[in-house]
């Protein structure tokens, strides 16, 4: 529907459009904008049921470190390797993940839990050092 409604006003605006160049440039910049809005978002990435999945960076790119359901202590917190880091997770695991931007899970900094059915995170609000999951 937005692609619709941006493609109408394009028309109207090119229909309306004065031939200089300025309104060229307009219409230019008007095309370029609507292109830019319609690119594809990321996608989603690669982790199995059962799994907590890790990305170094943003939009599921970078380093990925996947941790199993079946290898984890429940409700323990697991800090990621000194110096690591994620910006971008999926939780698999069927049960909520807490993820801490400190690494010893504590609540003075920022933290969130994300539901297990299938979470995926492009883009976390901040530096994922730690988390913990929990009991459902």
């Amino acid at each position: 529907m937005r692609t619709t409604v941006l493609a109408a006003a394009l028309a109207l605006t090119a229909a309306f459009a004065p031939t200089t160049a300025a309104g060229a440039a307009a219409t230019a910049t008007a095309t370029a904008t609507a292109t830019a809005n319609a690119a594809p978002r990321p996608q989603l990435g690669a982790c199995a049921p059962g799994e907590l999945c890790l990305w170094e960076k943003p939009d599921f790119t970078g380093a990925r470190h996947i941790h199993e359901l079946s290898g984890l202590d429940i409700e323990s917190c697991v800090a990621l390797p000194a110096g690591a880091s994620a910006q971008a997770l999926a939780n698999r695991t069927g049960r909520p993940v807490t993820t801490y931007q400190s690494a010893e899970c504590a609540e003075t900094a920022e933290f969130e839990t994300y539901p297990g059915g299938g979470t995926w995170v492009p883009q976390s609000p901040y530096r994922v050092r730690a988390f913990k999951v929990w009991e459902n």
